[in-house]
């Protein structure tokens, strides 16, 4: 079973109800708006990052159309300079590649060495998109329904400001 299956079973599991937009591969959020996918900014911007000395690592997320502050998001983590993690890490981590990106991907940390940031604007949309861990598509569900597929895999969700 690949990694996109291994998602959309446990979405089925949860009995979670989702939409499966099916798309050419699209590798950042331009590629995605030229797609008309993200006209209510739903599609979520997914940030996997690393803090200086590589000991922690966050994923973040926020609405498809917001700035990626790194600093700013740094002093609401409270960690130490912030940069994106290596294709290395990301493989390692959340058994993706560049470009493939998503809270979805949190079902691969087994080890729960992933910390999970969810940004406080997220709450106000009807629906997020994300990457099944393949850029060829994007799943939509509610807020709850992400919630509860967080909880699934053990992860605490923290919310920030950015």
């Amino acid at each position: 079973m690949n990694n996109r299956d291994n998602i959309l079973q446990r979405l089925d599991e949860l009995s979670v109800s989702y939409e499966l937009k099916e798309h050419p591969a699209a590798f950042t959020m331009e590629e995605l708006d030229e797609l008309h996918l993200n006209d209510n900014n739903e599609i979520c911007k997914n940030l996997f990052l690393r803090d200086y000395k590589g000991k922690r690592h966050a994923l973040v997320i926020l609405r498809g159309d917001k700035h990626a502050d790194l600093p700013l998001i740094r002093d609401e983590i409270g960690s130490t300079r912030l940069s994106f993690a290596s294709d290395e890490r990301l493989s390692k981590y959340l058994d993706v590649k560049k470009g493939s990106v998503s809270l979805l991907g949190i079902i691969n940390d087994t080890a729960d060495a992933v910390e999970v940031y969810l940004d406080e604007d997220l709450k106000t949309l009807p629906c997020l998109g994300f990457h099944p861990n393949d850029n060829t598509a994007t799943v939509l569900l509610s807020f709850d329904d992400v919630i509860k597929y967080v909880e699934s895999t053990a992860h605490d969700i923290r919310f920030i400001k950015v």
